[in-house]
């Protein structure tokens, strides 16, 4: 009795029972030892045992010696018994070690397989209905949505107000020409209060603000809206939409929004009178969101959801409102499990409603805040009557 390899699956001491051969169906056998074979492998028709020993014999590149005049019968039963024979017999019947593949190319061939069977475990992708409101919603931020900021030229720069250091200057060298009071980088030693942000801010809010009113009234179902409810659901949702369209522009290295010619820090903001109760929490928000690497079809599903949001009282179309919104969500949730294989999209859709959680707070403290800075709101109607 011969005994089983660990190496030669087909030696088990408990064989299988042999299959049924179907009516009409002629068994496969291998070329090299007569078992049944499983397939072509490296050119001929063999079992699984001759495939893996060929390979291992290529790959590993031994040379075996046959004890006898080299002309060992390989069947099944004595395979094992001259491997030199065996080899040799391999080659005889056509196989070619030319066509074994390297472990790296196994490994990504491997790799490939898995990643065909995770997308045929994933869910069906998106319906047509679904495809058609993202095309919808991207069309209409690419229209309305400037991420470079080259239409906010017309307004106002920034004002850097220097004023020369209390501390005594030694005078300017002969020849040497004295220095401008006004500069274009601000002296450490100048108080913070002399950097007004304000004005700037103003137009900055109202060109964002502008262009999230262009957005919504893109979209279909948000222009079937009766005018005040249209007006109810941009009052409720402007400003968080404006911070999803800022975190497009944000880089997580630098913690800066880079906005074409301009770049704004939460200094910028603190400068203009926010708050750090605020600002902080919303620098936190802006570097978790980014952190997501949403696609762009996420960021537009994600402004039309709060857009879509009928918490206001005067809302007389609700019902409508909230189906749209639960649509927008269901769209959110389908293109995240079919886009966001795992385990990159673990978790994903759970992480973006705790995120418009924390968006919801920074909503409030930013309105409360605004109403603080006087000044801010006088100065752009519109932010005003956004937050009234």
């Amino acid at each position: 009795m011969s005994v089983s390899s660990p190496s030669d699956p087909e030696g088990s001491p408990c064989p299988l029972p042999r299959r049924q051969v179907p009516r009409g169906e002629e068994e496969k056998v291998c070329a090299v030892c007569g078992d049944r074979a499983s397939g072509y492998h490296f050119h001929v028709m063999t079992c699984e045992g001759c495939k893996g020993f060929f390979r291992r014999s290529i790959i590993k590149g031994v040379h075996f010696a046959c004890p006898f005049s080299r002309s060992c019968a390989v069947t099944k039963a004595k395979r094992r018994q001259c491997q030199a024979c065996r080899l040799q017999k391999c080659f005889a019947v056509g196989m070619r070690k030319d066509m074994i593949m390297s472990e790296e190319a196994l490994r990504q061939r491997r790799a490939l397989r898995g990643q065909r069977r995770l997308a045929r475990e994933q869910p069906a992708g998106l319906t047509a209905e679904q495809q058609e409101l993202i095309t919808i919603l991207i069309a209409a931020h690419q229209r309305n949505f400037d991420s470079s900021f080259s239409q906010f030229t017309h307004y106002w720069p920034a004002v850097r107000l220097c004023i020369p250091s209390p501390q005594p200057q030694s005078p300017p060298e002969p020849g040497e020409p004295s220095a401008c009071p006004q500069q274009d980088c601000l002296d450490p030693d100048v108080l913070p209060d002399v950097f007004s942000m304000l004005p700037h801010f103003a137009d900055l809010s109202t060109f964002m603000i502008q262009q999230v009113i262009s957005f919504a009234k893109e979209i279909p179902a948000f222009r079937s809206l009766p005018i005040n409810d249209q007006i109810s659901l941009l009052k409720g949702s402007t400003l968080e939409i404006c911070q999803i369209q800022f975190n497009t522009v944000f880089n997580a290295e630098t913690n800066a929004w880079e906005c074409g010619q301009h770049c704004y820090t939460i200094q910028d903001g603190a400068l203009a009178g926010f708050q750090q109760i605020y600002l902080e929490p919303l620098l936190k928000f802006h570097i978790s969101l980014r952190k997501l690497q949403l696609h762009e079809a996420e960021y537009v599903l994600l402004q039309a959801m709060l857009l879509f949001t009928p918490d206001n009282a005067s809302i007389t179309q609700r019902d409508f409102i909230d189906q749209f919104q639960e649509k927008v969500a269901l769209t959110l949730k389908s293109y995240i499990d079919h886009c966001h294989p795992m385990p990159e999209g673990r978790l994903l859709y759970a992480k973006l409603l705790l995120l418009l959680t924390e968006l919801q707070t920074l909503k409030v403290e930013n309105t409360r805040q605004i109403l603080h800075i006087q000044d801010l709101s006088s100065m752009t109607p519109l932010l005003s009557e956004i937050i009234s």
